[in-house]
């Protein structure tokens, strides 16, 4: 079992990105580091640091409960597109580290994503 995130067009051939649950807790641990905090310390995640002593545009999808929780709207997905496309852009220094090019990969399917969802004007959906 797993996690999904998709645009809520109800097309069902439009793109996705899905992870298993641990793989997606690995995900946005790697993207909170790539943003200077740690997750873990965070409000939500067995820490007690609150949200809003982190200055980042990815807020909304780090802390976003797994399976529930409220969709991310269109102008969410736009506020969290540039970072993600510049983590994305980062030069690797062809490295063969195979979960460091999962991230990215999986970086790059979700870019995908919410620009569909921001060209549909439609939420991201996780189910």
């Amino acid at each position: 079992m797993g996690l999904v995130l998709f645009p809520g067009d109800d097309d069902t051939s439009s793109p996705d990105v899905s992870w298993s649950y641990t793989g997606f807790g690995a995900f946005r641990r790697w993207l909170a580091q790539a943003e200077g905090f740690a997750l873990d310390e965070m409000h939500g995640f067995d820490g007690q640091r609150p949200w809003n002593n982190v200055s980042t545009t990815l807020a909304p999808l780090l802390n976003h409960p797994d399976d529930d929780g409220p969709d991310l709207t269109p102008i969410q997905c736009a506020a969290i597109l540039p970072r993600l496309q510049e983590i994305a852009d980062q030069p690797q220094g062809g490295t063969t580290d195979p979960l460091l090019q999962r991230h990215i990969d999986d970086v790059r399917q979700l870019v995908v994503v919410l620009q569909l969802c921001i060209e549909k004007d439609v939420d991201l959906l996780f189910g």
